[in-house]
């Protein structure tokens, strides 16, 4: 019997770290050709999926010296465009068509952001990937996936990250962290946990815009969060 996806829409929200795998800079071929895979299998079960893409495993601007915030965040930006022209080229060797929006236009490269016609590729079963963030300075990657998802009706974010769910702490340093199967909005922004920042979450709140956060790493992961599996966390 044919497995039923439980949303129609989809954001794919893929960190850059992850993108990097176990190279933990740049681009990893294996990660790339894994997750334009899934990508490519949910597509073909009927699902619109777009995809908003960090670019942390080539630029971390929040953490740069001696350069002023704006400028590193534009750079940040450009980063997410050439996360988003790789993961383009690999979800197009898998047969499916893919379209690269940013929101600074660079039309030699890529489209520029426009909701009509993002949302016209997506009934078309095109894939949609959004770079270069908002084209705003101080907002992240996060706040893009909740601004885009908000802007094309999507039904869910699925964060896809390294960790694979949201903790009380960071598993990797405090080995009494507690895991969280389920969490509202409200609690994630009062307890600050760290899914997204606050103004992204926010945004999905008032929005009212589930995220189902997951490991990108664990193959097959991003298949059962379109089929509505109990995986990683559910923030409703």
């Amino acid at each position: 019997m044919p497995r039923k996806p439980k949303y129609k829409r989809v954001i794919l929200k893929i960190s850059g770290e992850a993108l990097a795998g176990d190279d933990r800079f740049g681009l990893n071929d294996g990660m790339l050709a894994s997750v334009s895979s899934e990508i490519a299998q949910v597509t073909r079960l009927g699902v619109q999926v777009a995809v908003v893409v960090g670019g942390g495993n080539f630029w971390r601007g929040r953490t740069s010296e001696n350069m002023d915030r704006a400028t590193a965040d534009y750079m940040g930006m450009l980063a997410t465009v050439i996360n988003s022209l790789a993961l383009q080229s690999a979800i197009e060797s898998t047969g499916v068509e893919t379209r690269v929006q940013t929101a600074i236009e660079m039309r030699e490269i890529a489209e520029p952001y426009i909701r009509r016609r993002a949302i016209a590729h997506l009934n078309r079963d095109c894939v949609v990937i959004f770079g270069a963030g908002t084209g705003n300075p101080f907002f992240s990657t996060d706040t893009t996936a909740a601004l885009r998802a908000a802007e094309i009706d999507a039904e869910i974010i699925l964060l896809a990250k390294k960790v694979d769910a949201v903790y009380s702490a960071d598993p990797e340093t405090d080995k009494d962290a507690v895991k969280y199967d389920r969490l509202t909005h409200q609690e994630v922004l009062e307890r600050g946990l760290g899914v997204m920042d606050s103004t992204a979450a926010a945004m999905c709140k008032d929005n009212d815009i589930p995220i189902h956060v997951f490991a990108l790493s664990e193959k097959g992961n991003v298949m059962k969060a379109v089929l509505g599996e109990p995986i990683g966390t559910i923030i409703v």
